[in-house]
């Protein structure tokens, strides 16, 4: 498990990206990866996952 802030989230379009707060990584998310709704500046956890454009936030969790 990974530990996040969400730095974006379009709940109309369904995506957007979290920001990892170990690597300062930034990884896209959809909503088809979140187990709970999550807003901008949530803190959350989740795995990644090799997606079609690179590694993508799954299993979405608020903290």
């Amino acid at each position: 498990m990974n530990n996040g802030i969400v730095k974006f989230f379009d709940e109309v379009k369904g995506f957007g990206f979290i920001k990892d707060t170990q690597t300062s990584k930034e990884y896209f998310v959809h909503s088809s990866g979140l187990i709970d709704r999550i807003s901008d500046n949530d803190e959350v956890t989740f795995d990644l996952q090799e997606g079609r454009r690179g590694l993508n936030a799954v299993n979405v969790r608020r903290t």
